[in-house]
């Protein structure tokens, strides 16, 4: 029998407010000493009062809008009652029946260039819990990601492949960087998954019994945990067993998820209004200002590119792919007026040397003057690339650069005549080649004109005025 994965994700993203959820605590713990940026709040300590961050809701909201969900204007939090070491208060403050935002939906777009609508059943709201170091002497508990901020993003169960499933969870990542809600960098524990996955007969309507795994750090945790579940589940049916629903971990060394519990429900977590948070209000003209706030995101920039700048595919999807290499290219292209070679220059010159575009040494604008040189005509491209990383450590005007080191084009027709008789009087081999039919062998002497004039004569100028002396 052929089955047909169910997927759905659940994406936790850390907002990137300056402070906690429901604290003044800084929310920038990367690197940070453990168990130094905790107070009275984010430890759960009795008598202590939460106030919600006004950032992270407005930046909740905006990444809500980008995912095409609507706003409830009213929402509240509940208490999310479990217990876990990392957990302090002894709960989650979270939103269960009433989330700030519901009803979203994102398009992917497949490598056989058809697109899918993944539909997003809610956008809500939450704190994180701590962080467990496990050594050899014990368990370790760090709690200054205790309170930080989480927008929990979870799908319908609309993927079908693990291919749909890495493309919508990358997806989600643009998305909530494109609209500066959250760096979304898995490297620093920024964005995690939650994987849902059933098997169902092809052809069934009816959903199969679905495993949770738990706590996915990076694509490829996600792609092969998916992988693995996909096949653990298939082999308990094939062999007449039944899946059980569980909630599982995921061995990054083995690569094989682990049973962990068995998967909770609703009433497990004995959720309950929040007493010392009052609901949130987010009024419509609130909104409607957020709204405009929404940049032009990822696919439709990419779009754009293709359609009024006429640039490959994928140019367009690289260079929309990430907002500050976007901004970067857009910046230098009013500059340059070039499409085509400032995205050329910047996905081959820039980004070989390059590490972080959002604190790029060059600046677009001087890029942009790099490229309207060669443009104009004011220097070759070979000129270019010999001085492109001066240009680049010092963040130098090419055009004076060039002006000072002598290197515009020589656009003298009677220079370089005199510079194409002096080659053609020393190769005089070359020359009975070309006059013989070996067309290729014009090469050699464009090549030497262009020694001879260290590289600052038009190669398309030198070939013309070549043929013309030697027809």
């Amino acid at each position: 029998m052929e089955y047909e994965p169910v997927i759905g994700i659940e994406i936790h993203a850390r907002i990137n407010s300056k402070t906690k959820m429901f604290c003044r605590c800084s929310n920038n713990i990367f690197n940070e000493k453990p168990n130094s940026h905790v107070c009275g709040i984010c430890m759960g300590h009795p008598g202590m009062l939460p106030a919600t961050n006004q950032e992270a809701v407005k930046k909740g909201i905006k990444a809500a809008l980008a995912l095409g969900c609507t706003i409830n204007e009213f929402s509240k939090f509940d208490r999310k009652s479990y217990f876990y070491p990392d957990l302090p208060k002894g709960f989650q403050i979270s939103q269960y029946d009433k989330p700030i935002s519901e009803h979203g939906k994102v398009v992917i777009t497949l490598p056989d260039s058809t697109s899918k609508t993944i539909g997003i059943t809610r956008l809500h709201l939450e704190d994180d819990a701590g962080k467990l170091t496990h050594t050899a002497g014990g368990t370790l508990v760090d709690f200054n990601r205790s309170g930080t901020p989480l927008m929990e993003i979870v799908s319908e169960p609309d993927m079908r492949s693990v291919e749909e499933a890495s493309l919508y969870a990358r997806q989600i990542q643009k998305i909530v960087r494109y609209v500066d809600a959250s760096d979304a960098d898995m490297e620093k524990g920024q964005l995690r998954f939650d994987i849902n996955v059933s098997l169902r007969p092809k052809g069934q309507k009816e959903f199969g019994v679905r495993s949770e795994t738990k706590n996915l750090n990076s694509f490829r945790s996600l792609e092969k945990a998916l992988e693995y579940e996909i096949k653990r589940q298939t082999e308990i049916l094939e062999s007449g067993g039944k899946v059980v629903q569980e909630t599982r971990g995921w061995d990054d060394n083995k690569e094989v998820t682990v049973s962990q519990r068995g998967k909770e429900e609703a009433a497990d977590y004995r959720y309950f209004p929040e007493p010392d948070i009052p609901p949130l209000v987010a009024t419509k003209e609130m909104i409607e200002e957020l709204k405009k706030e929404i940049p032009e995101l990822a696919h439709a920039k990419a779009d754009r590119y293709q359609s009024e700048l006429s640039l490959p595919a994928d140019h367009a999807h690289q260079l929309s792919g990430n907002a500050a290499l976007a901004d970067y290219f857009e910046k230098a292209l009013a500059v340059s007026g070039e499409p085509k070679k400032t995205a050329n220059w910047i996905l081959s010159e820039l980004m070989a040397v390059e590490k972080d575009i959002t604190h790029s040494k060059l600046s677009p604008e001087n890029l942009g003057k790099l490229i309207k040189l060669i443009e104009d005509g004011a220097i070759s491209g070979k000129i270019a690339k010999d001085i492109f990383q001066e240009v680049y450590e010092g963040d130098l005007d090419p055009e004076k650069v060039v002006e000072e080191k002598g290197l515009k084009v020589m656009s003298d027709t009677g220079e370089l005549e005199k510079v194409c008789l002096g080659v053609i009087g020393k190769n005089p081999q070359i020359v009975a080649d070309f006059k013989g039919g070996k067309e290729k062998a014009i090469g050699g002497l464009v090549g030497q004109v262009m020694a001879a004039t260290k590289g600052s004569a038009d190669p398309k100028m030198v070939n013309e005025i070549l043929r013309k002396l030697l027809s």
